[in-house]
Order: structure tokens, then C-alpha cells, then sequence
């Protein structure tokens, strides 16, 4: 089978191989995968910028997948062959709260899944959602779970809340499409005329483009009545962490999920009246498997539908990760098998 291989750091060093198709062991699931998803984590891994944490070369990359089940291993419930699924990203987290147990099976302890077919164990695939291609189902276990663990697990998001997003990546997209389903107010960031179009036309009530206004919270709070809003998530991190805290209300939520700009946070308690306005800030990524089958009921029941920016083929999977790396994109990146 087909599989890509990394030998080395270095997204140039991404290579297509022959490699020996794997067989399911007890308690596993053979799945053959028809499409991956990009995410920000994947470009770090390969080029070594995450603290060089692979469990060895030849190293498989990516982590977010979808396909089909061909076969199944010994002792194996409540799946069979044919059953079109997606893949968990932190496998040992089932359900509940996140402990420190659960992230033993992450995307750079393990082999990933670009590659023609990959043995996961039973408990660490979701049922697809029947309304979506393979493509757009392989979009969902990072990025949309994040959006989805943040809004619903964590901030508890209520019918008429103002969401404030940022850009037009996977997990700030999802946000904003799964906060209009569930009756939200959404203001979004971004950098250009196009990409405040492609917002609104996904159902963002106002956009502000942090470009002319770089003090774009005070925007965001006259867009609002004056008033802060009532979840953000910060995917950027040590550039934009300052004025999220700024646009929110009392009791406000900040979820960071991400540092493209940085992971350091600059926060003064003081300044930012963290205590005085019971702000909460909670760190996220992804979520349980769990959370991930309610959220795919909610995108079959609203027939929501993923935001791809380009589909790359198997033999473009450099360019593929250019394409990431370069941050100028709509939505996610994906590569068809």
C-alpha cells in the first residue's frame, strides 16, 4: 500500500512509499482511509518545531482522518465492515473530563494515518456523519471538535450569546457555523475584503478587519451596544490574547486554542480586570469521543457543512502543507486518497 513517509524533519522531505499494509490485531479495526485533513500541528511535527516529538522515522504523519472499515480484529464490538467513520484524535479519551491518563495516544506518540489503510483501535473511531463527504468528514476531529468542546463543554453556550471568532482557519470557521446553529450572535475577525465576504456569507452577523481597525476590540464592542462578548476563542496567542480579554463581558469566556503568533501570554490581572469581571480563560484541544458523536448528530440534524479551501491529491502532499504553512486559506486543507 501506499503510505507517506517522513525520514527526516522537514515538510520537503515528505515522501510517498510502498509500505506493507497492516493487519488489525485484537481489539482493532482495519480502516481504509479516503481522506485527510491539515492542521497547524502537523506543520510544527514535520518540520521539528514541536519540541521533536515523534515516535521515530520512518515517521506517517497527520492525525485527522476518514475512510471506511475493511476488517476487523478479534473481539471487536459494535462496528462492521463497511461502516464509514472518522478518526478520535486523543484515542484514550472516551468521555468525561480530561486527565492526564488519556493523553497517551496523540498524534505525535503514534503513526498517523496519511496513508491507503491504518489499524486504530475500536474505541478510538467515531461514526461519520451521514451528511458529509469523506473530505469534509476528515476536517472534523481537530478542528470542529475543538470549536464544538469549547462552545458546548466549556463556555456552555446559550441561544442569543455574541460569539467572537478569529480569521478564517478550521477551528474559528467551525465556530461560528456551530454557534449560529445553536441561535448565537457571531462577530468575527479577519485581514481582507474576501475574507469578510466568505464570514458573512457563513452566517457572521459583522466582521471587523483587525487591519483598519488594530485596536479591533473597541470595534467589536460597538458592534455589540458597547457591551463585551460572551465567548472568544484566541487561536492566535500572543498577538491577539490582549484585546480578546478586552472584548469580553463579565463572566466572559476565553477559550485559547491555539498560538500561530506565539504561545506566550501576556496578561496583566489588573489591567484586564480578570478578577473583577470573573473572566475565565480555559485552555483547549480537541475533545472527547463522546462529545465528538453529539456534535456529528448536531452537523446531520443542521446539515452543516465543512469549509475546505483546497483538496491536494496523495502525490501533492507538498504542496499540501505549503498550502497550510502559508496561513492564506479559507478554511482546510485536505488530501483525497
Amino acid at each position: 500500500m501506499k503510505a507517506v513517509q517522513l525520514s527526516q524533519f522537514g515538510i520537503e522531505n515528505l515522501k510517498i512509499e510502498d509500505v506493507k499494509k497492516p493487519s488489525p490485531k485484537r481489539g482493532e479495526v482495519l480502516v481504509r482511509i479516503k481522506a485527510v485533513s491539515l492542521n497547524y500541528l502537523d506543520i510544527l511535527l514535520a518540520n521539528g518545531n514541536f519540541g521533536n516529538k515523534l515516535p521515530g522515522f520512518p515517521y506517517t504523519p497527520a492525525s485527522d482522518g476518514a475512510g471506511i472499515i475493511e476488517e476487523l480484529g478479534e473481539d471487536v464490538k459494535g462496528w462492521k465492515a463497511g461502516d464509514r467513520v472518522a478518526v478520535q484524535y486523543v484515542q484514550n479519551w472516551i468521555k468525561g473530563d480530561f486527565n492526564a491518563e488519556h493523553n497517551t495516544r496523540v498524534a505525535w506518540q503514534t503513526q498517523g494515518v496519511l496513508a491507503e489503510y491504518v489499524c486504530l483501535p475500536e474505541y478510538g473511531i467515531v461514526k461519520a456523519p451521514e451528511n458529509l463527504s469523506f473530505e469534509e468528514v476528515s476536517t472534523l476531529p481537530i478542528a470542529a471538535l475543538t470549536a464544538w468542546y469549547a462552545l458546548f463543554n466549556q463556555a456552555k453556550l446559550q441561544l442569543g450569546q455574541t460569539v467572537l471568532t478569529q480569521g478564517t482557519g478550521g477551528v474559528s470557521i467551525f465556530a461560528l457555523q456551530l454557534a449560529k446553529a445553536a441561535g448565537a450572535k457571531v462577530i468575527a475577525t479577519t485581514s481582507t475584503e474576501q475574507k469578510a465576504q466568505k464570514l458573512l456569507q457563513l452566517g457572521a452577523d459583522a466582521v471587523v478587519n483587525y487591519i483598519q481597525y488594530p485596536d479591533w476590540h473597541q470595534e467589536v464592542l460597538r458592534l455589540n451596544d458597547g457591551k463585551g462578548v460572551d465567548i472568544t476563542l484566541d487561536i492566535a496567542g500572543t498577538k491577539t490574547i490582549e484585546q480578546s480579554l478586552l472584548a469580553l463581558k463579565e463572566n466572559g469566556f476565553l477559550a485559547t486554542a491555539g498560538f500561530i503568533s506565539g504561545s506566550g501570554l501576556p496578561i496583566d490581572i489588573h489591567k484586564h480586570s480578570i478578577n473583577l469581571s470573573f473572566i475565565r480563560i480555559q485552555g483547549l484541544a480537541t475533545g472527547d469521543a463522546e462529545s465528538f458523536s453529539k456534535m456529528n448528530r448536531a452537523i446531520e440534524v443542521n446539515n452543516i457543512h465543512p469549509v475546505i479551501d483546497t483538496i491536494y491529491t496523495l502525490e501533492e502532499v507538498v504542496s499540501a502543507y505549503q498550502r497550510l504553512e502559508s496561513g492564506n486559506m479559507i478554511g482546510k486543507i485536505v488530501i483525497s486518497l
